[in-house]
């Protein structure tokens, strides 16, 4: 048996498979230990601890939690193993001292497997992996296991899971019943650890750490990636309900800046002072090799008895920089420790007002992206669509002016300026010549575009877009981003001037705000020279 164990359990293997979905993203082996070693070192020796994965795909947190319970109890077990095991092979005998070892680590497997570890597949395949990958047989009353349990799951549990839907929505998850009201025997993604009211009661116990790896978003309706919702935070939520001496999970970043179905999520997080550690991926690809999902991976640790401030650490090109933050500082989550001392730098030299109140929220003019009357359409107001559609006349009865800016000269921005950018570690544009536009009174803009600043005269526009298009200020932008799409909330961090007057450079910014050279260098390493700079 103790050949079997040390045999299969290879940290190489899981690093190998490739993802079943965007959604179920295996996490590598060396990532897991990572997470594990912010956990205290006198957990791993604490007999009656115990472990949950809520959100098993291959296994290998359970079985890395494993290994390092082995040990803890029986150090050295691989190494002693593999040396009987070699005695074995060549054909000598073993010794009172070695069949005493065999016995006491058949004994340590027995009681971590049965007592201390366990697990919550989020599919019927994910089951027989994580399974296999754990005990070494897909179904671990067999002979084969490691540890022999009297049912075929062991303490990784699999129930296929109903939604219960309400006005086209699964009250639990968000999923769209058009998507997945499934015919029976097709999995439904009825995910079991969010789908129960009381999911303390699949093992009827408590747990002194729930770890793991979450789906990360369903389809909320359409079928395409644009409608996705996310779901990893129920997965949090939920954890934290039961109420662990420690959590952590992997999750997307894109909760920093909040977004669909998130902004409770943000808030509560940014301020929960039991959050004591975040490592921060801005490459998710540095994270899951293969897998593009824009706004990067983090990891966090949740102590329940521990609240305090936070060590926030930024992961690049594998090197790491820790600073201890009060995450609740703003309402965005800074990502980066050396641009929040730029952020503070600037807030100290500027006035409070900010272009979050100046820039125009989502559908500025009313007309949506899919406003299709302009094909037939003489007259009318003229309106910026995208760059391929150009201007095109729109019904003056379908135009909304609220703020009453059709008379204003406006500077124009796309909504979504950085779209097929998932790596926030190579340079960001932003805005350019080739992607802004200044409009002329009397025209309007479609849902691609939001209204960054409206004035009375041209000049004050064209200054005005000579500072939005400074590195400094795209540099301020930045650091609310983690996905394509810009809202208004985005400029929260970069100071309106109240007038504009000439034209605004990088060099007049610097000094107009106390930022140094060292600040250069990273506001110029970030924003990219795409396009004419201003």
């Amino acid at each position: 048996m103790s050949d079997l164990f040390s045999a299969t359990y290879n940290p190489d293997v899981l690093s190998c498979l490739a993802n079943l979905s965007n959604d179920e993203v295996f996490t590598p082996p060396e990532i897991v230990n990572q997470m594990l070693d912010m956990l205290p070192e006198d957990i791993w020796r604490d007999k009656n601890a115990t472990f949950l994965d809520p959100a098993c795909k291959s296994g290998v947190f359970l079985r890395e939690i494993a290994k390092r319970l082995i040990e803890a109890q029986l150090p050295n077990y691989e190494q002693i193993s593999y040396e009987i095991n070699e005695k074995l092979r060549a054909g000598g005998e073993l010794d009172g001292r070695d069949i005493a070892f065999q016995n006491m680590l058949e004994s340590v497997i027995e009681h971590v497997f049965k007592n201390q570890v366990f697990g919550i597949a989020i599919t019927e395949l994910t089951s027989l992996l994580s399974r296999r990958s754990v005990y070494c047989s897909k179904y671990p009353q067999s002979e084969y296991s490691v540890v022999r349990f009297d049912n075929p799951e062991g303490n990784i549990d699999y129930e296929q899971m109903q939604h219960t839907w309400e006005n086209g929505k699964c009250v639990y998850c968000g999923a769209s019943e058009s998507e997945y009201d499934r015919e029976e025997g097709k999995e439904q993604y009825a995910y079991e650890f969010i789908h129960l009211d009381n999911p303390e009661g699949v093992f009827d116990m408590k747990f002194d750490v729930i770890i793991g790896n979450p789906p990360y978003q369903m389809s909320d309706g359409g079928g395409t990636g644009s409608s996705a919702k996310p779901i990893y935070q129920l997965f949090v939520e939920r954890a934290k309900k039961l109420n662990p001496r420690y959590l952590a999970m992997i999750i997307p970043s894109r909760w920093f800046s909040g977004g669909k179905g998130l902004e409770e999520f943000r808030h509560t997080m940014l301020h929960d002072r039991r959050i004591r550690r975040i490592v921060d991926y801005e490459n998710f690809k540095e994270v899951f090799p293969g897998v593009d999902l824009a706004g990067g991976a983090c990891y966090f640790l949740w102590e329940r008895d521990n609240p305090g401030k936070c060590v926030f650490t930024n992961m690049a090109n594998g090197e790491g920089c820790d600073a201890i933050r009060d995450l609740a500082d703003y309402d965005f989550l800074v990502r980066n420790n050396r641009a929040l001392k730029i952020i503070e730098t600037v807030s100290a030299h500027s006035s409070p007002r900010k272009l979050s109140d100046r820039v125009s929220s989502r559908l500025p003019f009313g007309i949506p992206t899919t406003y299709k009357d302009y094909e037939t359409r003489e007259s009318g107001i003229p309106c910026h669509f995208t760059q391929r559609i150009g201007i095109k006349n729109v019904h003056k009865a379908d135009v909304i002016d609220k703020s009453n800016l059709i008379s204003k000269w406006k500077f124009l921005v796309p909504k979504a300026p950085i779209a097929g950018q998932t790596d926030f570690t190579k340079p960001v544009a932003f805005y350019y010549d080739g992607n802004t536009r200044i409009a002329k009174p009397g025209e309007i803009c479609s849902e691609s575009w939001l209204v960054a600043g409206a004035f009375d005269t041209k000049e004050e526009a064209e200054s005005f877009k000579s500072y939005l298009l400074t590195k400094t200020v795209r540099f301020l932008l930045l650091q609310t981003v983690v996905s394509q799409n810009i809202t208004k909330k985005n400029y929260c961090f970069v100071p309106d001037l109240g007038s504009y007057e000439g034209r605004y450079t990088d060099e007049r910014l610097l000094q107009m705000w106390g930022l140094d050279q060292s600040d250069w260098k990273l506001i110029r390493s970030k924003i990219g020279e795409i396009g004419r700079e201003l």
